[in-house]
């Protein structure tokens, strides 16, 4: 009598773990099926990252970036690589989406930054001798993010939508600068915390807009936590004078260790 009650309840938790790994790798194996485009700027590009593609030119794509190798892991039936650094949304709509069709099934994107002027943003607060002119920039940009970037966003999200209808869509968010409390050379501590309000706030309204979209938003700030700027091991360059354009862009280690965990399980 025992052996047949643990029968009659181990049998249909058995078949719920089948079903769940079933459907887990029917998800994945449809994730997979079709072909893989990855857009947007420099994060997205892999910029700080090194081992650029040479026939990138400009764009800086990277063997190293989170989009490179979730496709060497992955294997989809297609990867078309079109991230470049610099890159706006307005940029993405006219060089970034002709890869996109009826059978791409997974679409990841990192866009919104440049938009914002955050290059601007940290090169006027690194410059600036006081913390007034920092705030003002960075007052300027989160104006725009939360005015402006929206409908950018919503045109973008809408245009990779009616071309690729069929796929799952995977925006990655941008981490915090900074690790605050520490002592840290450089930047006050209210420029850091403004740096990093803006990039909370910039998240925010990415988040929103994806989920009025119905894609999925990938945080990458709880994986960089304690990796950030001031950390002691961080995923971020700081001011690189040898190549300025990797300044405040992820490492290698940032994108296997931040942006890779995060596009995974998002598009799973």
């Amino acid at each position: 009598m025992r052996r047949s009650r643990l029968v009659g309840f181990v049998a249909p938790l058995l078949l719920a773990l089948g079903l769940g790994f079933t459907q887990a790798a029917s998800a994945q194996a449809a994730t997979n099926s079709g072909g893989y485009v990855a857009l947007g700027d420099s994060y997205a590009s892999g910029v700080g990252a090194g081992s650029y593609i040479s026939s990138s030119g400009d764009c800086d794509r990277s063997t190293n970036s989170a989009a490179y190798l979730w496709n060497a892991a992955h294997k989809p039936a297609s990867f078309a690589f079109n991230a470049c650094s610099g890159a706006t949304t307005d940029d993405v709509l006219a060089n970034q989406l002709g890869s996109l069709n009826s059978s791409t099934s997974l679409v990841s994107i990192s866009i919104g930054g440049n938009d914002a002027g955050f290059a601007d943003v940290m090169q006027t607060c690194v410059l600036s001798l006081s913390d007034s002119g920092c705030l003002s920039r960075i007052n300027t940009a989160t104006s725009y993010i939360t005015s402006t970037l929206p409908g950018k966003l919503d045109n973008l999200y809408n245009t990779i939508h009616s071309k690729a209808p069929n796929a799952r869509v995977v925006v990655i968010g941008y981490p915090r600068f900074y690790l605050l409390g520490q002592v840290c050379v450089g930047l006050s501590d209210t420029k850091r915390s403004a740096i990093n309000n803006a990039a909370d706030t910039l998240d925010s309204v990415i988040q929103s807009r994806v989920s009025a979209h119905g894609f999925s938003f990938a945080d990458v700030r709880s994986a960089f936590s304690t990796h950030e700027l001031c950390s002691g091991s961080a995923w971020l360059h700081s001011v690189n004078v040898l190549d300025l354009t990797e300044s405040y862009h992820p490492t290698a280690d940032g994108q296997s260790g931040g942006y890779l965990p995060a596009l995974t399980a998002a598009a799973s």
